[in-house]
C-alpha cells in the first residue's frame, strides 16, 4: 500500500519533535499552516473570509497543546482533521455564522484518490470475507472505523474480553494466511 508523501512527511515532522528536535517543531508547524489556511478559506463564507488565519492559529495552538494525544500508530493527517474540524465548528458556534459547508463535511484536508480508496476497501472487504462473519466485523469496526472495542462488543452482544479475544484471533489468522504461514 502507498503511503501519500505529504502525510509521510508530517507524520516523521510530527514524531521528530515529539523526540525533542525543535526544528522538526518549527517546519511541522509552518508546513500545517501552509495546508490549513486552505481548508478553513474553503469552508468559510467570504464575509468570514478574514477568520480563516485566527483560525489556522488556534488549530496550532490546539495542535501544540495537544500534540501528546497523537497516536504514531494511526495517521497523522487524520488526526489533523480531527483537531482543524473541531475548531471549526468552535468557531462556527461562537460566531453563530451560516454555513457554506454542511458541518458533517468530512472531506479531508489532503485530496486523495477515491479509486484507490474502492480498491482497498474491496481488498479488505475480500480479505475480512476469509474469517468468520462476526470476527471480520469487529475487525472492521475496531481497526478500520475506529469504534471502540465496547461498541464493537456490544453491536454483537458479548463481552469486551470475547470481542478482544476474537479479534486477536482473527488478526492472528489473517497474519499466517497472508503471509504465506497458511497452506
Amino acid at each position: 500500500m502507498q503511503t501519500d508523501p505529504i502525510e509521510m512527511r508530517l507524520r516523521e515532522l510530527m514524531l521528530a519533535s515529539l523526540g525533542g528536535d525543535a526544528a522538526a517543531y518549527r517546519l511541522l508547524l509552518a508546513d500545517l499552516g501552509r495546508h490549513l489556511r486552505p481548508y478553513f478559506t474553503r469552508r468559510l463564507t467570504p464575509a468570514f473570509a478574514s477568520h480563516a488565519e485566527d483560525l489556522v492559529q488556534e488549530t496550532l495552538l490546539a495542535i501544540h497543546t495537544r500534540r501528546m494525544t497523537y497516536d504514531p500508530a494511526r495517521p497523522f493527517t487524520a488526526w489533523l482533521h480531527a483537531v482543524a474540524h473541531h475548531k471549526f465548528v468552535d468557531h462556527v458556534r461562537r460566531q453563530s455564522i451560516r454555513l457554506t459547508v454542511p458541518l458533517d463535511d468530512d472531506a479531508p484536508i489532503f485530496a486523495h484518490d477515491d479509486h484507490a480508496d474502492a480498491a482497498a476497501r474491496r481488498d479488505l472487504g475480500v480479505v475480512l470475507d476469509t474469517v468468520p462473519e462476526r470476527t471480520g466485523d469487529l475487525i472492521r469496526r475496531t481497526r478500520v472505523e475506529g469504534a471502540s472495542i465496547a461498541e464493537a462488543a456490544a453491536a454483537h452482544g458479548m463481552t469486551e474480553t470475547a470481542a478482544k479475544v476474537s479479534i486477536h484471533r482473527g488478526l492472528k489468522s489473517l497474519a499466517a494466511r497472508f503471509s504465506g504461514g497458511e497452506k
